[in-house]
């Protein structure tokens, strides 16, 4: 999961309650579709801050509610309203998601960049502004071994 510092941080996950928060505000279909269909309860997740002088993957976090529809939708006071969207025909999912470790340091864009199996990722790959990406196990497992680090999903 991909987000700005300055609309959602890693460190605003951990300053949330419980270290759990609605991951919101998702208006791209194949963004959507994945968090509606395919993001299960207990799915790791790399968060990276993008839009950032270094982007990188700041910490693991996991999918502790699946797909449910987004009621920032629905308010009118919200950046993330949309007027096609109702609780009758929800247009919009969110998934709620919960702080794991930090990757102590950071995981940068060149230390993707220069891996064999990252460099391939999709938040690696040129004009890609989805916010949700599917990562596979040996990327998940490069990550982990780039810290020397056990899965705390799987642990």
């Amino acid at each position: 999961m991909k987000s700005e510092p300055s609309c959602f941080s890693f460190e605003d996950l951990k300053r949330s309650p419980g270290r759990i928060a609605c991951w919101d505000g998702v208006r791209n279909y194949q963004a959507r579709n994945l968090l509606r269909e395919e993001i299960k309860k207990g799915d790791g997740i790399l968060f990276y801050h993008s839009n950032i002088k270094l982007p990188s993957i700041e910490g693991l976090a996991k999918v502790v509610r699946e797909g449910y529809p987004d009621h920032t939708a629905w308010d009118l006071e919200s950046e993330h309203y949309d007027p096609k969207s109702s609780t009758a025909n929800p247009i919009w999912f969110m998934v709620d998601i919960q702080y794991l470790a930090d990757l102590d340091p950071p995981v940068t864009r060149e230390d993707l960049k220069s891996h064999p199996v990252l460099s391939k990722m999709g938040v690696m790959k040129r004009g890609n502004r989805l916010s949700v990406m599917p990562v596979d196990e040996r990327e998940w497992k490069a990550v982990l071994d780039l810290r020397d680090m056990a899965d705390p999903v799987v642990s």
